[in-house]
């Protein structure tokens, strides 16, 4: 026998039924979606990292070979124009100076005599007591004598010059950026034993790509520490490398840093920033764009409502995995960077940690 159901009844099931739907659509929590703050940024060919080295330094050493026997200072130190910063062992060299001063007493001995046999032949020949010949003799043997003295004289000097280029002198004020050669070791002719660089005068010095945009003398950077971007200095290009480094295919520039202050030191690493027009853009990671009719958009965090909503953007030019936003964002704006392609219009949703490009 078949029982029927009253009517009411299926309709107040029904009603329930559609009820519990409506309260587990109302309970679903909103989405948690990664997103990032927009904000303008340098454009790839505008920012370089470098250090920061003097305008005017030398390395400098000895013009002679020998054993460094003394070597007063070290990297760091402050030195006077003049200041002896090391010795060679000058033994050699001091007996070279009295041998050479030796052969200018002889030198000089041997033309006082050669000049009196002169005198005396031509005070004979003026009397008939000698012969022409034997005056033309003696002037010649005068002769000889006054160059072997002017050989003496300069092999003098030159023994003197060598002995000199024993001790290394600091030309000009300045500190100790390097030092090349530890006591007891024997050094030849130019090399390096103490750097000394001037502190006033500063470059940030940094390696440009070959395919980064060229850089003009006289461009504009602006210079900040990489360990404290806060400090910052205005600098202008004074030297392009007129080519690429072989190896690196990098081409150094050379900044002239506007008074720096004291905490931009010499060795510190920078990072040098091309100031001028259109250098900064709006970023987005690829991930950020929804193409609707194959066009970009990107979703929109709603910070008050919770709320994403569907904006067109004008895009630029692709780096790797980024490209610029030439319309539709501002700075400020959030937008989310990853699962695009699941998100509707007004979906409630729930800010994660901020992605990075």
């Amino acid at each position: 026998m078949r029982k029927h159901v009253p009517l009411a009844t299926v309709v107040i099931a029904a009603m329930a039924l559609a009820g519990c739907k409506k309260e587990e659509e109302a309970a679903a929590p909103p989405r948690p979606v990664l997103s990032m703050v927009v904000v303008p940024t340098a454009l790839p060919g505008t920012r370089f990292a470098g250090t920061v080295q003097a305008k005017v330094q030398a390395a400098l050493g000895s013009r002679v070979s020998g054993r460094l026997v003394s070597r007063t200072v070290h990297v760091g130190d402050l030195v006077k124009k003049g200041d002896e910063l090391a010795v060679l062992d000058a033994t050699a060299y001091e007996l070279a100076v009295r041998s050479a001063r030796a052969e200018l007493s002889s030198a000089e001995a041997t033309l006082s005599s050669a000049i009196a046999t002169e005198e005396r032949q031509k005070t004979l020949l003026q009397s008939n007591a000698a012969a022409k010949a034997a005056v033309e003799s003696a002037e010649q043997s005068r002769e000889a004598a006054d160059a072997g003295l002017t050989r003496a004289k300069t092999a003098l000097v030159k023994a003197e010059e060598q002995l000199s280029y024993t001790r290394i002198l600091a030309e000009f004020d300045g500190v100790v950026v390097a030092t090349g050669a530890e006591v007891g070791q024997t050094v030849s002719p130019g090399e390096a034993i103490v750097t000394v660089a001037r502190p006033d005068e500063r470059d940030a010095v940094v390696d440009i790509p070959e395919t980064a945009e060229a850089i003009a003398l006289g461009s504009r950077f602006t210079v900040s520490l990489q360990i404290n971007p806060g400090v910052t200095v205005k600098g202008m290009v004074r030297e392009v490398a007129p080519s690429a480094d072989a190896v690196t295919r990098t081409r150094r520039v050379k900044i002239a840093l506007e008074n720096p202050p004291n905490t931009v030191r010499l060795g510190t690493t920078i990072t040098a920033e091309l100031e001028g027009p259109r250098l900064t853009a709006i970023v987005i990671p690829e991930t950020a764009v929804f193409r609707k009719d194959g066009k970009p958009n990107v979703w929109l965090v709603d910070g008050e409502k919770g709320e994403v909503h569907l904006v067109p953007i004008e895009t630029g030019p692709v780096a790797g995995r980024t490209l610029q936003v030439t319309g539709g964002l501002k700075a400020g704006d959030r937008v989310v960077t990853a699962g695009v392609n699941s998100l509707e219009e007004g979906q409630e949703i729930k800010v994660e940690d901020e992605a990075g490009l």
